[in-house]
């Protein structure tokens, strides 16, 4: 099946971070509604700032501490709108692809000692079910083929670049750490390769 995306609406959304066009796409991949924020003319222009954010309804919606979510959204568009362009793709796929609803029983065998990785494990999915095809086509529909990703994940930068993406440079994007969502964190950096917790001087 050739991979169609459609994009069916632009609307303009000004937001605490800025005046953004607001993309809605949906394709023949999944049932899902994904939406990219674009800032500025990005056609054509190379080094775009581009953060990929898989949807957090805990955490971009509720303010939940339990994990980084909300606080990476806020500083991905801190970013882009300081940089004047760019793009954040935001997609349907919660809880690292296994739904709000898993998330949720997750995080209760988490609150009996396991941790995110283990918790998932659990439940019969994998650690990271999420995939990235529709972001390599939404950026392909926004004729961008040259990204400064901004991320902490270095799957994401791989993902993209197997789709024929350049990453000219990632941007770090990291939260501040604090009790609730240390453990968390760690697991990510540990199990999950996540760039976190470097010196400052090390980051690229």
């Amino acid at each position: 099946m050739k991979q169609q995306l459609y994009n069916l609406v632009q609307t303009p959304l000004p937001t605490k971070h800025g005046d953004f066009i607001l993309h809605y796409y949906s394709s023949n991949l999944d049932d899902k509604e994904h939406i990219a924020l674009v800032k500025g003319d990005v056609a054509g222009r190379n080094n775009v700032p581009v953060r990929i954010h898989s949807e957090c309804f805990t955490g971009d919606v509720l303010g939940s501490r339990r994990c980084d979510c909300g606080e990476q959204l806020d500083l991905a568009m801190q970013i882009i709108n300081e940089a004047g362009f760019g793009i954040l793709i935001y997609l349907r796929q919660e809880g690292r692809g296994i739904g709000l609803l898993n998330k949720l029983r997750a995080y209760n065998l988490q609150d009996q000692g396991m941790d995110t990785v283990d918790a998932n494990i659990e439940l019969g999915h994998l650690a990271d079910e999420r995939e990235y095809s529709i972001a390599g086509l939404i950026l392909e529909n926004l004729q961008v083929t040259s990204v400064e990703l901004i991320t902490n994940n270095p799957k994401k930068i791989a993902a993209l670049e197997k789709m024929g993406v350049t990453v000219a440079k990632r941007i770090p994007v990291e939260a501040v750490a604090h009790h609730d969502n240390i453990d968390y964190l760690k697991t990510k950096a540990k199990k999950m390769a996540h760039l976190l917790f470097e010196p400052k001087n090390k980051k690229k």
